[in-house]
Order: structure tokens, then C-alpha cells, then sequence
């Protein structure tokens, strides 16, 4: 589906202050895989990700997203990216918050999609209450509903896997490992193994 799809990182590199957290990273992601970046607390993890959905400027080095730089025309349409803190609204119900979601994006989101979504995450049956009453885990639930919900070749996911329950690590394995079977491709960042078959790893 997405076999023309490439992300292509050349000899990136990114300071904090006068500290250089990285340099040289380079790697290429083509359809259907996916990339797990390692490093210990403060080695430039989320920074790596935020400069490659182009909410940073690096210091040197270049993206290239279907062969264009980016973020070039478009590729913003073609990207999911859950940050460290992405969170959901408290005052909001999970339909809610998914619609909200959508229209930021400039998408229209068919309520039969996102009730879909939000079953699949367990979350059936609590679509219409108010997001302050879940538990922690259920709000990352909501959150993760996105992910069927936002159409995207690259999804990028600081720590999605934290503060999630093992029923919902599988869940979250497969829902990547769908994605990719798909033609998407991901990079992620965890502190943990895992669950998910083959992809590379990049140690910062």
C-alpha cells in the first residue's frame, strides 16, 4: 500500500545548551519496518524524534521523506506522532477526544470508526464519559485509539508502551505489527523489550 514510502536520516545531530546529546545517525525505513531508538535518560531519545516530525531543528544532517526533504508538502499528513507527554482532554469523552484529535488533523471522523477504535482498546461501553473518570490506563487507551483512527504511514511513539498494563503492551504489539504488515513503518522509543517481531535498533 505504501511501497514507495521511505524515510531517510543522514549523519543527524542535535545539541541541549552547549552538551552535544548526538551525532552521525543515519538510517533508512522503508515500507513495513520499523526502528527501536535506545539510550539511557538524557541521551536525546525524544530529541531524536522530535527533530524527525520537525518540531526541532537539527544542528547538522538531513531528513528525506519519499526523496524530498522534510518536512516537505505533505508529509505531515502521512505521520502520527505520539509524544512523551501527548495526553488526552479530562472534560472530553473518548468519542470525544478522537473527534477533537481528527479535526485538528483536518480529518473528518466517521463515528462508526472511532466507536471501532475505541472498542478494540477495550473501551467499549465508556465512549460517552467523561475522560476524568478512567483510570490512568484506560486514558492511555483513548490515546492509543488514534492509532486506528489517523491515517499514516509513519508513526513515531515516544514511550507508548509506559504505564500500560500487559493485556494493553500485547494490544499496542499488535496494532504496530498490523501497521507494518501494512506497509506503514514506526519508530519507537522503550525502556522495555519489545513485543514485536525483527526491526533494528539504533543506541544513542
Amino acid at each position: 500500500m505504501h511501497n514507495d514510502a521511505m524515510l531517510t536520516v543522514t549523519d543527524l545531530a542535535c545539541s541541549r545548551g552547549e552538551r552535544r546529546l548526538f551525532s552521525g545517525v543515519s538510517f533508512t525505513l522503508k515500507a513495513g519496518e520499523w526502528l527501536h531508538v535506545q539510550g539511557e535518560n538524557g541521551a536525546g531519545k525524544t530529541s531524536l524524534l522530535r527533530l524527525l516530525v520537525g518540531l526541532s531543528p537539527a544542528d547538522a544532517g538531513t531528513i528525506h521523506w519519499r526523496d524530498e526533504p522534510a518536512p516537505a508538502a505533505g508529509f505531515h499528513r502521512e505521520l502520527l506522532y505520539l509524544g512523551h507527554h501527548a495526553a488526552v482532554k479530562d472534560e472530553l469523552t473518548p468519542l470525544e477526544n478522537l473527534r477533537y484529535a481528527a479535526a485538528l488533523d483536518g480529518i473528518a471522523l466517521d463515528e462508526g470508526i472511532a466507536l471501532a477504535a475505541l472498542a478494540r482498546l477495550g473501551l467499549r461501553g465508556r465512549e460517552d464519559l467523561p475522560v476524568r473518570v478512567l483510570s490512568a490506563g484506560q486514558k492511555r487507551r483513548v490515546l492509543l485509539a488514534r492509532l486506528l483512527t489517523r491515517p499514516a504511514v509513519l508513526w513515531v511513539l515516544d514511550e507508548a508502551f509506559n504505564a500500560l498494563d500487559t493485556g494493553a503492551v500485547r494490544l499496542l504489539g499488535e496494532l504496530i505489527g498490523e501497521h507494518l504488515a501494512g506497509g506503514g513503518m514506526a519508530v519507537l522509543t522503550s525502556h522495555q523489550p519489545l513485543p514485536l517481531p525483527g526491526g533494528r535498533s539504533l543506541l544513542l
